[in-house]
């Protein structure tokens, strides 16, 4: 066989193989979120289950779940951090879930540009306009990251992979997603306030924070779009390419 008799081929399939089932994991875990909603609900409640079974040991399954869904999205994090609101408190429930969060939002940024940056470096080098437009993207940095974490325009695993695409310095991506940190708080506090027997109030309990996050998610979905025009032009002022080069 002649993938045998080359040695590059053997090191890049195993390679290829991770990419197709990232891929495949995080197109699944979308679908089923989007399509199976109940089925979605009855697993964040099994999970609930296991994780209260296990006392104090459950924080630790309550973690890797999070980190999953960060790294995938097989659920809500909505799911992840009101479940664990509901089992550990406002607080501990904090404390376990933004670490996860962002240990998965990392892993995935890094896992995409293991995979797949190099192909896409390689295909920008033909594309000039579009080598640009990914250097403004860097050069935008945390702020971008940050505009993309607070705005609901993608998923929270998406971005990351999506990110992990350009050339944005890990650095600034991990900045930048701190900003998603908010969100997770009050889904967090909303579990904790169903713990607590609030349930028919803990919308109202956890209404100002609701509104502020809802605004702000409003303001960064233009701020991004205004952002991402901004670089656009920026890329399409530059002088008219030369006769021959590719767009």
């Amino acid at each position: 066989m002649k993938i045998l008799r080359d040695p590059a081929r053997i090191l890049l399939a195993p390679r290829g193989l991770l990419a197709g089932a990232v891929v495949l994991a995080s197109a699944g875990g979308l679908a089923w979120v989007r399509l199976f909603p109940g089925q979605v609900s009855a697993a964040s409640a099994l999970l609930g289950h296991e994780e209260a079974a296990l006392g104090k040991a459950g924080w630790l399954m309550a973690a890797m779940v999070q980190i999953l869904i960060a790294l995938c999205g097989i659920l809500p994090a909505s799911l992840g951090a009101m479940t664990a609101g509901l089992i550990y408190g406002t607080v501990a429930g904090f404390l376990i879930c933004a670490p996860a969060t962002l240990i998965g939002a990392v892993a995935a940024f890094l896992l995409s540009r293991s995979l797949f940056r190099g192909l896409v470096a390689r295909h920008l080098q033909r594309r000039p306009r579009l080598l640009r437009l990914d250097e403004a993207v860097a050069r935008d940095g945390w702020r971008i990251v940050c505009l993309l974490r607070i705005s609901p325009v993608m998923p929270f695993a998406v971005t990351s992979y999506a990110l992990g695409l350009t050339s944005l310095g890990l650095r600034a991506y991990l900045l930048g997603s701190l900003a998603s940190l908010p969100a997770l708080l009050l889904y967090v506090l909303m579990g904790d306030l169903a713990r607590a027997g609030l349930t028919s109030v803990s919308v109202g309990k956890a209404a100002p924070l609701h509104w502020a996050l809802l605004a702000a998610a409003i303001g960064a979905t233009a701020l991004l779009a205004l952002r991402l025009g901004r670089i656009l032009r920026g890329v399409l002022r530059v002088a008219p390419l030369a006769k021959g080069e590719m767009t």
